[in-house]
């Protein structure tokens, strides 16, 4: 979808994110489109007609990065506003993030972002992130744990 579709739109966008946990780190990705070029975020994307969120947040993982993931829980969504000068809606999503556990291989960015990497929660303080990305990370890595707790029971 072209850039100027999604540019001061008559309803919010839905997306779906995955925010994928391996010893101890996060995957990140610097977005590679507008809006927020540049900016480190949870690999994700706008979900399809028909597709669920935790589908279309592991195809967008597969896109993006070119890694596969289980997901262990959804998180709270996160609502990302933009408005212009004249307070008119430039940019609405309403994004769904998902917790997940890596699978395996190693990610390589795709054409949707500029770069990926492993952060802990204190490296992704010092990163200019998109709005809510520590609290859902928080959100994530203690679903993570929980899930961990639950299967050595």
């Amino acid at each position: 979808m072209s850039e100027t579709v999604r540019t001061f739109p008559t309803r919010p966008f839905v997306g779906a994110s995955i925010a994928v946990i391996r010893d101890g780190r996060v995957l990140l990705a610097a977005r590679a489109n507008e809006p927020m070029r540049g900016v480190w975020t949870l690999p994700g994307g706008l979900v399809e007609a028909g597709e669920a969120l935790a589908e279309a947040a592991r195809r967008e993982l597969a896109e993006e990065v070119g890694l596969d993931a289980t997901v262990v829980a959804v998180l709270s969504p996160t609502e990302i506003i933009e408005r212009d000068a004249e307070g008119r809606v430039r940019h609405h999503y309403v994004v769904h993030p998902h917790a997940a556990l890596w699978c395996g291989g190693e990610p390589v960015a795709g054409p949707e972002a500029l770069g990926v990497r492993w952060a802990t929660l204190d490296e992704v303080a010092d990163l200019a992130t998109t709005p809510g990305l520590a609290g859902t990370l928080s959100e994530a890595f203690a679903a993570v744990a929980r899930q961990a707790a639950g299967s050595a029971a």
